[in-house]
């Protein structure tokens, strides 16, 4: 339900605690600092960059292996920043920093990566092609970059090799705001990179608009949430610096919920109001815009029903009403966005076109590969791509019980309903054919608006380090060059420990086990 849990208010935090807020505010800007530098040689500038021959910044283009160890570096600093404001923001502590030291700190961390080249990914420059063939008035839904702009034009020369022969599997929302950004910049790519940046900026806004509110609502601390979401590295270094629309849909998402929940009343069966009735259409107007982006944000829709029906009394019959409700709304919203775009509904049968990418990261896909070269060793022959597609389709149908399953529970009052839309998202990203980094941000953000539980805080936080920290900047394969990630690795462990080194009178209580215990 919308109701909103007793939260005991912290209090602020001492002096002493006040300047090693400080200290970790500067020991993550240094890292950002050192992510932008490092950029200019080891990001995933374009094909045609005019960074090589610019005196001075040319330097790093010229040194790409060095850049990448100063991208890493940065890369360590941050997580290890962001690792040591935790105990600031734990839930259960009795003193908490607040919302506006949390602001401060984010903005400290964010503002050098608005100006970084894309890293991690190259998938802005598929967005650009893509909004550039909206823009010429073809159908980004039946043809590739290299088909409607032709092969040596400017944006599809920075396209991946594997994506310039595919439609778009965006939805019409988002390549209808790619296609006016596209009128703006033409053909020129750092700056149509930049406003793609400034539109997932614009969702990261929106999750921290409605991160602390949702949060409230359901019983955590508002600055626990923002950290564990807002602040996480994922998002600064997949949201912000890979510009990935995830942003965009998630915020969406996120507001759609606040919105829907802002006039629902906390006593069950009461009739609803005129005026609650528009905050529900107008959060799951937003939801939809959100799926119009991306599509798993149309689960929400779904656990929104739920708590619908709990509200209006909690039994099937409700059920039933509350997803007629939200199925016309919904169902209204996308066909206006789809037939107003003039984009249509082609997007419906590009939504597989990632599955064509084998990656390991995906267990079905690793289950696949797994079974094929057993076949082969018990020489049945090779049958990896039909073991791969067997593998998804057993996969995908596990992720629709799953998900089933969670909204029951959340209907039955069993789980929070926002705790059942992060771990629905979560079983059926990470259980679909392709699995990237940052996918792990659609169930981490919901889930950091109602989860208390020590234990998973501890592995939501190990884990966002961890992927934080795998993924090369480069957004490109090392093929006949894997010596270089080592190397880059290496160096940028040593860079980090003389740093620990040389600060460690400060940044050693930071690290030290904070007594005051946890939440249960």
């Amino acid at each position: 339900m919308g109701n909103r849990e007793t939260i005991g208010e912290a209090a602020p935090l001492d002096a002493p605690e006040r300047r090693q807020l400080d200290i970790i505010r500067r020991w993550g800007t240094v890292g950002a600092l050192l992510m932008f530098v490092g950029s200019l040689g080891a990001g995933a500038a374009p094909v045609f960059s005019p960074l090589p021959g610019t005196p001075v910044l040319g330097l790093f283009a010229r040194m790409p292996s060095a850049a990448m160890g100063v991208v890493w570096t940065g890369m360590f600093l941050v997580v290890s920043a962001w690792l040591m404001l935790g105990r600031f923001a734990r839930p259960g502590r009795p003193r908490l920093m607040s919302r506006s030291q949390l602001d401060r700190t984010l903005m400290m961390w964010i503002t050098p990566l608005v100006f970084v080249l894309p890293m991690f990914s190259r998938d802005v420059y598929s967005y650009l092609a893509q909004s550039q063939i909206a823009a010429n008035g073809q159908d980004p839904y039946e043809m590739g970059p290299a088909t409607a702009l032709g092969v040596d034009h400017p944006l599809t020369t920075n396209v991946p090799n594997i994506w310039r022969e595919t439609p778009a599997p965006y939805g019409p929302l988002f390549l209808a705001v790619g296609r006016v950004i596209s009128m703006v910049t033409g053909n020129s790519v750092l700056p149509g990179v930049f406003l793609h940046r400034l539109l997932v900026l614009l969702g990261l806004a929106m999750i921290v608009w409605a991160l602390p509110r949702l949060a409230r609502r359901f019983g955590v601390p508002p600055v626990s949430a923002l950290w564990l979401g807002a602040a996480n590295p994922l998002v600064l270094f997949h949201l912000v610096i890979g510009v990935h629309n995830e942003g965009l849909a998630i915020g969406l998402m996120l507001v759609g919920l606040e919105l829907a929940l802002r006039r629902m009343p906390v006593t069950p069966g009461a009739p609803m109001t005129r005026d609650e009735l528009v905050w529900i259409a107008l959060g799951a107007t937003m939801i939809t815009f959100g799926a119009a982006v991306k599509i798993p944000a149309a689960l929400a829709l779904g656990f929104l029903g739920v708590m619908i029906a709990r509200r209006w009394g909690g039994t099937f019959k409700d059920l039933v009403k509350a997803a007629l409700l939200l199925a016309v709304i919904s169902g209204v919203v996308m066909v206006a966005t789809c037939l107003g775009t003039g984009l249509g509904f082609g997007w419906v049968q590009t939504l597989n076109v990632a599955s064509t990418v084998k990656s390991w990261m995906s267990p079905p896909t690793a289950m696949g590969f797994l079974g094929g070269g057993l076949g082969l060793l018990l020489g049945l022959g090779n049958h990896t791509d039909s073991m791969i597609a067997l593998m998804r389709l057993v996969f995908q149908a596990v992720s629709v019980v799953i998900a089933g399953t969670l909204l029951w529970k959340a209907f039955r009052g069993r789980i929070k309903a926002v705790n059942g839309l992060g771990a629905g998202l979560g079983a059926v990203l990470v259980l679909g054919p392709v699995l990237q980094p940052w996918y792990v941000l659609w169930a981490a953000l919901p889930l950091a608006t109602a989860v208390l539980a020590k234990r998973f805080r501890l592995i939501a936080m190990s884990a966002s380090a961890f992927i934080a920290v795998i993924l090369p900047p480069t957004g490109s394969a090392f093929d006949g060059r894997a010596y270089i990630v080592p190397q880059a690795v290496t160096a940028a462990l040593l860079a980090f420990a003389l740093c620990v080194f040389a600060s460690r009178r400060q940044i050693m209580p930071l690290i030290k086990r904070d007594p005051v215990p946890d939440a249960a």
